[in-house]
C-alpha cells in the first residue's frame, strides 16, 4: 500500500470509532494488503490520536493461544498501542457508549523496570526487566466490520491489526505482584457477568507462559527500531474467550490470590 492510501484508511477508523459505525473490512477493499500494511494503517491511526491530544501509555499483544491463531491463519501474535483515554479505574462505572461491539478478556499487565529491546529479548530477560505483575481486564471492540454484509466474509487478520489490534480499554486492579513471586503460568482467573460464570483460565494459555508474548513484541518491535519502556503497560495476552457485554453488565474477573477486578458497563 502507498502511504496516501494507509493515511486515508486511519482517518477512515478514527472516524469510524467516532461515529461508531464499523467501516467495511479493509482486506475486502485492498486484497493486496498484507500484515505490514495492517501495522502501518494502525501506526497511523495511533499518530492521529497523539496529534489530538492522547498519549501513548503501553501496549497490548493479542492472539496469543494457538487456537486464536490457527482460526486467523497466522503463526504469531499481534500488538497494538494502548493509549491514556483507555483506562478506566477498577470498580468505576464505564460508558458503553464509547464502543461499538465491546467483549472483556483477563490478561496479566508486566509493567517493567527498565527499558527492552530486541531482536533476541529471552522470557528470562522479561522477567528480569519487570518491577511487577498486575491482573487486567481487555476491552477490545472492533472499528471493522466483523462479517461482511454483502459476501458474508469474515475479517482477516490484517484487518484487526489494521484496528490496533482490537484494543478499546484496559482495567487494572488486584494484587501487584514480583514475577518470581508466583509461577505465573499457573496464574488463574474466573470471568463473571452478572454473577454467572462465563470464562475460566490459566496464563499457560498464552504461549505456555504469559512473559512470552512480551518478549515477542520486544523483538517484533525492534524492526521499528523501538524498544519497550519503563513503567510501560504491557498486556500479556488473554487466556479466556471473549465476553460480549450489554449496557448494565456487571463484570467481575477473580484472580485468586491476585485479588480481582469489577466493573460496570452504564
Amino acid at each position: 500500500m502507498d502511504d496516501e492510501t494507509v493515511a486515508s484508511l486511519a482517518r477512515e477508523l478514527d472516524v469510524a470509532e467516532a461515529s461508531q459505525t464499523p467501516v467495511r473490512q479493509l482486506s475486502l477493499r485492498f486484497p493486496q494488503m498484507t500484515i505490514e500494511d495492517g501495522y502501518r494503517i494502525a501506526r497511523a491511526w495511533v499518530e492521529l490520536k497523539k496529534a489530538a491530544g492522547r498519549r501513548s501509555i503501553g501496549r497490548k499483544i493479542g492472539l496469543t493461544s494457538r487456537a486464536m491463531q490457527a482460526s486467523a491463519g497466522i503463526t504469531e501474535p499481534d500488538y497494538g498501542t494502548l493509549l491514556d483515554d483507555m483506562a478506566f479505574e477498577e470498580g468505576s462505572e464505564i460508558p458503553i457508549d464509547r464502543f461499538i461491539n465491546p467483549k472483556v478478556e483477563v490478561e496479566l499487565a508486566f509493567i517493567l523496570s527498565r527499558p527492552l529491546g530486541g531482536p533476541d529479548v529471552t522470557t528470562r530477560a522479561v522477567l528480569a526487566a519487570t518491577e511487577y505483575v498486575v491482573p487486567a481486564v481487555e476491552i477490545i471492540d472492533s472499528r471493522v466490520q466483523p462479517i461482511d454484509a454483502e459476501t458474508g466474509s469474515a475479517r482477516k487478520i490484517q484487518d484487526t491489526i489494521a484496528d490496533n489490534a482490537a484494543n478499546a480499554g484496559i482495567v487494572l486492579g488486584g494484587r501487584p505482584i514480583r514475577p518470581d513471586a508466583i509461577d505465573l503460568r499457573w496464574a488463574g482467573a474466573i470471568l463473571s457477568r452478572n454473577a454467572v460464570i462465563e470464562e475460566t483460565g490459566i496464563a499457560a494459555g498464552v504461549l505456555n507462559h504469559p512473559a512470552r508474548g512480551v518478549a515477542w513484541l520486544a523483538n517484533r518491535l525492534s524492526q521499528w527500531g523501538e524498544e519497550l519502556q519503563a513503567g510501560e503497560i504491557l498486556l500479556g495476552g488473554s487466556f479466556t474467550r471473549p465476553v460480549p457485554v450489554s449496557r448494565g453488565d456487571v463484570i467481575s474477573a477473580d484472580y485468586g490470590r491476585l485479588g480481582s477486578i469489577a466493573m460496570r458497563f452504564v
